[in-house]
């Protein structure tokens, strides 16, 4: 019960990563808001539909969690879109679509978040990144750019507001085993054949599970990562740590 007593937003909570860290929130005793368009399938949380890319949505789900728990401790951004196209084939609407949600969505989140927080006891918020950010995965470009965005906003806001109590990190998944995944492998001729190839290159020997990011989003939303703050934590199972040629 590491979360008791914490109320908490989690974005982009309908599938994915963003379920499975709600789940574990609220079996560590949170009391948890899940924010997404359509209704999760989060047992004990309670749902707000959200539009994360509309300011007026994102003020209102905080005010719902300040109404529903008294406060919000910790908001959990994870709400993201891709498009598989390079910066040739993607179009103007590609481009706001997924910064909409990528960038102007964490920000948005990020923004009503802070004012909550400053005025109250501080928190702790929570950017779902992606190893995307630093190293850009083929035929995802406005998708790359927007988890480079997110990183950057991860700093500013933790330098910014620390002296307010306000703590603000990034977890960088790498390959984890999602919808969004598996839409990279069905650009492939052989979906498979290119699922085997990527997790022969993790030293783990498997692709992530969404619980793997839960796991360190707990440990970021607890009392016990009180001093860390502007970090970028990366789980990926070692596959961006090896050079990239091989033995």
């Amino acid at each position: 019960m590491q979360l008791s007593g914490k109320s908490i937003i989690v974005t982009g909570a309908s599938s994915g990563i963003g379920e499975a860290i709600a789940t574990r929130f609220v079996t560590e005793g949170a009391s948890v808001i899940v924010a997404s368009r359509s209704e999760p399938s989060v047992e004990g949380a309670h749902f707000v539909a959200t539009d994360v890319s509309d300011p007026s949505a994102v003020d209102a789900l905080v005010a719902a969690a300040v109404a529903r728990n008294g406060g919000l401790d910790v908001m959990v951004n994870n709400a993201g879109v891709q498009v598989e196209k390079t910066i040739a084939e993607t179009t103007d609407d590609d481009f706001e679509f997924v910064m909409g949600v990528n960038v102007r969505g964490v920000f948005n989140c990020c923004r009503a978040a802070v004012r909550q927080m400053r005025d109250n006891r501080g928190g702790s918020i929570i950017n779902v990144g992606s190893v995307a950010a630093t190293l850009a995965d083929h035929g995802l470009a406005v998708y790359n750019a927007s988890k480079g965005a997110v990183q950057a906003l991860t700093r500013a806001i933790a330098i910014d507001h620390g002296h307010e109590g306000i703590r603000c990190n990034s977890i960088a998944p790498g390959w984890i085993a999602t919808a969004l995944v598996d839409a990279v492998f069905d650009l492939s001729d052989d979906p498979e054949v290119a699922r085997r190839a990527a997790v022969s290159r993790h030293p783990v020997g498997r692709l992530g599970r969404p619980d793997d990011v839960a796991n360190m989003a707990v440990w970021l939303a607890s009392d016990e990562s009180i001093f860390a703050s502007g970090s970028v934590f990366t789980v990926d199972g070692g596959l961006t740590a090896q050079s990239p040629i091989a033995p």
